[in-house]
């Protein structure tokens, strides 16, 4: 799915909200990166780009150290292995730009993950439920991230994992965080060293491990009512420093793995992907969606590695 490259933004002027609080993400052989004033060449986005080394980390809580975490153990049930060999080239690709009524929508977006990381091995066909055919696929890397996802649910020859992609766009449809299944058989699965907890009402955001509660801010700016900041379960998507956003100070961009519940693109673009990001005036709901924090805590959160979960609580 391909979108029109957007105009340039006047920059903003001091005391003003910046608008381009919803990270918009473009494609027409120049894409935009974040919600800057400038547009940024970056890889065709089928183009491979070079793997993230993934953190392998035991000493990530259990389920009795973590609420956030269910138990190691992979569940000795669910549906019947799946052997079939499917052509993936018949398939789309999901990823950020992915609308398709077929992706499900998360269905227990405050629930229990496993603690785990999904990453295919080559390509992963992507299906709504492990009876079905595929809906899509999933490639070991990709130019815009959403390859290494969180788990979900791990049953015996299947994991439901978070996806990124809408099902639908606002205000018609559902662009609520999507999930699917992926083959165990197609997947390498890594434990996650830690997740990032906010919480809107009470403005705190921590990072989340065995060693204990990291806080990272005490206060940030949050979504407007008219566009408000998504909640629920989702996980870093992509990390980016945009030297052209000046807005950013040279901090990155921590893009999220869920879009906007009310935009349905942002800018002339798409999509209207929700992200970390510094920005000078960062207390309040004063955001299209975005976290605005200060450099520190956006430098921290930038740190993390892709597919790292986040909770959204309101």
């Amino acid at each position: 799915m391909h979108a029109r490259s957007r105009p340039t933004a006047p920059a903003p002027t001091p005391g003003a909200w910046a608008p381009w609080v919803v990270t918009a993400l473009a494609l027409a052989g120049i894409a935009v990166l974040g919600v800057g004033v400038a547009l940024v060449p970056v890889p065709d986005r089928t183009a491979p780009i070079p793997a993230m080394p993934l953190v392998v980390d035991e000493s990530v809580a259990d389920a009795s150290e973590s609420p956030s975490f269910a138990s190691r153990q992979m569940r000795e049930s669910g549906a019947a292995a799946n052997t079939a060999v499917y052509d993936v080239s018949a398939l789309a690709q999901i990823d950020v730009w992915s609308v398709d009524p077929a992706l499900p929508v998360d269905d227990d977006p405050f629930g229990a993950m496993t603690g785990e990381l999904a990453r295919p091995l080559s390509t992963a066909p992507v299906f709504a439920d492990p009876a079905g055919a595929p809906i899509g696929y999933l490639p070991r890397d990709a130019a815009y991230g959403g390859t290494t996802v969180p788990v979900v649910v791990h049953d015996t020859h299947w994991v439901k994992v978070l996806l990124a992609g809408r099902q639908g766009t606002p205000p018609e449809g559902n662009p609520a965080q999507s999930t699917g299944w992926l083959r165990v058989a197609d997947v390498e699965l890594t434990r996650a060293a830690s997740y990032v907890e906010v919480h809107l009402a009470a403005h705190t955001i921590d990072i989340v491990s065995r060693s204990g509660r990291e806080r990272v801010a005490n206060d940030f700016a949050w979504g407007k009512p008219s566009t408000p900041t998504p909640v629920g379960r989702t996980f870093v998507m992509l990390t980016r420093v945009v030297p052209d956003f000046a807005y950013t100070d040279g901090h990155p961009l921590v893009y999220l793995g869920v879009q906007s519940p009310t935009l349905p693109g942002f800018d002339g673009g798409t999509v209207a992907v929700t992200a970390f990001h510094y920005y000078r005036e960062r207390s309040g709901p004063n955001s299209f969606g975005c976290i605005y924090l200060d450099g520190a805590a956006t430098d921290r959160l930038a740190a993390l590695p892709e597919g790292s979960p986040v909770i959204i609580h309101p």
